[in-house]
């Protein structure tokens, strides 16, 4: 196919606005038209507005505006698309409404133009089904605010072909944008790979192991990511990723690693979306949110008698906490008041009982972020406010300390290696590779890293060490270990090693 010049987008709402603005701005000619009256002057005066504030904040200059704007041209029925190379559409997420569009471009469009939907969750097979000629039918979904989140998908369905794939990679690297490719899978690439959070999130708060706010203070401040499970729901909004949630699941014959939540239902029906409708997981004032004061630190206890695991991964960093704080250090756990543990994957009543250590005096402390970064404790449903209390306070020297209920791997653990667990089963079923499941989670879901990258740095021993304890504990078949995963571990090599051959 020709170089690309000309690009059309049907559909002027606030993704084809965007998309507008990325092709023009990469010095595409761009057509836009929309069925409904008004909505491509609407989508012109908006896009419009922001190239007039990037000249009044210095980002361009008069001249370079203009012509910007001379690039956009609105127009009044889908025949002027004609003579476009690319039409991207981005209309309703109905599958019949994008069909009948997608027949009458056919009809109107060159046979060697490319017809490519923005859509985040239908598949692309079924949206090219009635076209004469699949082959030049993709997905290519972006994320908002389109020009400023910096990748696309790629979807190859089945009958697409490699030079359709080609042009639309060479396209969007040339807007400046990374371009990543995924099989016609439910979910994608992006939404695929995001599932993690949310589900283990949720299933956190299922279990009464921890509070929301805890979670996501956890997520942020011990594992480093921008936002929590929660945060994300209440900005996305819950009516929205709640059906995501459903979609993919049932898209993938119920996938027991999809598995929505029961808390999800309820909280849609009651309006409680997330910023938008004033409530959600939090409440908003003025769209400013509400959150519940972190419980103060108990006065150190001097004198009390502390036993730390021998094993446990920060024994010389807890026991320099413990003599700190005025502890006693015993070498053995029968002359303590205070044991002090740190599983990987098990929660404290596992690890006593197969350990045989007292429960009423144990609390964990998770190993996973180290002792730099927010420290979390565990304790068990029989442990003593006394004992609680007072690891809480030895742990507040020098850091914050949130306190969780038994949980089969505390909060980090079991939410991070479920989410290296997802990305490993997406590498597993080729429906990315291991360069775009890395980029296009750290650039489209702001990761901190990509997925398996994180789970490199945890190590693929301990990713399948959590995850084995957690399927032993709760039974779960979602927590059952990825092929990828397991083989590599197996094998002693990296996570981001990719298969010698395919089939």
């Amino acid at each position: 196919m020709k170089k690309v010049q000309k690009i059309g987008v049907v559909g002027a709402g606030t993704m084809g606005r965007g998309i507008i603005q990325l092709f023009a701005q990469a010095g595409h000619e761009v057509y836009c038209f929309d069925a409904w009256d008004g909505a491509v002057a609407k989508a012109m005066d908006f896009v419009t507005g922001l190239i007039e504030r990037g000249v009044e904040k210095g980002r361009q200059s008069r001249e370079q505006a203009d012509e910007l704007i001379g690039r956009i041209h609105p127009c009044d029925q889908l025949n002027d698309l004609a003579d476009c190379d690319v039409v991207i559409e981005a209309i309703i997420e109905e599958i019949g409404a994008k069909r009948s569009l997608f027949k009458q471009l056919e009809a109107v469009l060159r046979s060697d133009a490319i017809i490519a939907s923005n859509t985040s969750s239908l598949v692309v097979a079924d949206i090219a089904a009635e076209c004469a000629n699949p082959e030049r039918v993709a997905g290519l979904h972006f994320f908002n605010p389109v020009p400023l989140m910096k990748v696309a998908e790629i979807i190859a369905a089945v009958r697409t072909s490699t030079a359709t794939v080609d042009a639309l990679k060479a396209l969007i690297d040339g807007a400046g944008h990374r371009a990543v490719i995924a099989a016609d899978q439910p979910g994608f690439l992006v939404n695929h790979a995001g599932r993690g959070l949310y589900t283990e999130g949720l299933r956190i708060i299922e279990d009464q192991c921890a509070s929301v706010q805890d979670v996501d203070t956890l997520m942020r401040e011990a594992a480093g990511f921008k936002m929590g499970p929660f945060e994300l729901l209440d900005l996305t909004g819950l009516d929205v990723s709640g059906k995501v949630m459903e979609s993919i699941y049932e898209q993938f014959q119920q996938e027991p690693r999809f598995r929505p939540s029961s808390l999800v239902a309820p909280r849609i029906a009651a309006g409680l979306f997330g910023r938008k409708s004033g409530e959600g997981w939090y409440r908003y004032e003025n769209n400013v949110r509400k959150d519940a004061p972190r419980i103060a630190a108990p006065a150190l206890h001097a004198g009390i008698k502390v036993w730390i695991d021998g094993g446990a991964d920060d024994h010389d960093s807890l026991v320099a906490l413990a003599q700190q704080g005025g502890a006693k250090v015993c070498d053995a756990p029968d002359d303590a008041e205070l044991i002090l543990i740190q599983p990987w994957g098990w929660d404290v009543s596992s690890y006593c009982a197969q350990n045989d250590l007292d429960a009423r005096i144990a609390v964990a402390v998770d190993p996973l972020p180290g002792l730099d970064k927010h420290r979390t404790l565990m304790i068990s449903p029989i442990t003593s406010s006394i004992a609680r209390d007072a690891a809480h306070a030895l742990l507040a020297q020098g850091g914050d300390v949130t306190i969780v209920n038994d949980s089969p791997g505390f909060v980090t653990q079991r939410i991070l290696a479920t989410i290296v667990n997802i990305a490993a089963n997406i590498a597993q079923r080729g429906i990315a590779s291991v360069e775009d499941i890395e980029d296009s989670v750290r650039i489209g879901l702001g990761y901190p890293a990509g997925p398996l990258s994180i789970g490199e740095k945890i190590g693929g021993e301990r990713i399948l060490m959590i995850l084995d304890a957690m399927q032993a504990q709760t039974g779960d078949m979602r927590y059952r270990p990825s092929l990828w995963l397991s083989r590599r571990v197996t094998l002693g090599v990296s996570l981001l090693t990719p298969e010698s051959s395919r089939v």
